[in-house]
């Protein structure tokens, strides 16, 4: 179903195939968890670039919850959707971006983890989170509060489930 969905909007292919990996990144992050939606965690994932059917920039998160609203998903795909940009984006940055004026910032455990598993794709391939760092200090200005959300993704995520 959202796989149609995606194609029936136009979303470049390439976009397809990253939303594909990015499902696949966050069900094996999901699988750390007894409590999350998995179901909810696969709509999501694969629908979280689908803005980029409209736009490349910033607001294709926008541009995907307003698609998605109009297909009749649930609240819940919505917000993953609308917070699955980076780490998150504060109401001041939000503002200094040019979106609407509210938080940005992944609330539930399957928006978080979709939102990581973004982090962790580049295209479709899998990085680490020195890529994702590296990369987020060349792109960003004034990196370094996205930077501290990002860590404290991985360390809930990730990290607090690796066997030393």
């Amino acid at each position: 179903m959202e796989l149609e969905l995606l194609e029936k909007v136009n979303t470049p292919e390439n976009v397809i195939a990253h939303c594909k990996a990015v499902c696949k990144k966050a069900m094996e992050i999901a699988s750390n968890f007894d409590n999350v939606d998995k179901d909810l965690i696969r709509k999501g994932a694969l629908l979280h670039d689908i803005g980029r059917s409209k736009t490349h920039g910033i607001t294709h998160a926008i541009e995907g919850v307003e698609i998605a609203r109009e297909y009749g998903y649930s609240q819940d795909v919505l917000n993953i959707i609308e917070r699955h940009i980076g780490a998150g984006i504060t109401e001041e940055e939000a503002v200094s971006l040019g979106l609407p004026k509210k938080s940005y910032i992944p609330q539930t455990l399957e928006e978080k983890i979709v939102a990581h598993a973004d982090n962790l794709i580049s295209g479709t391939k899998e990085v680490d989170l020195d890529f994702v760092i590296e990369k987020w200090r060349r792109n960003i200005k004034d990196s370094d509060d996205n930077i501290k959300r990002l860590i404290e993704l991985d360390e809930e995520l990730i990290k607090a489930f690796e066997v030393e």
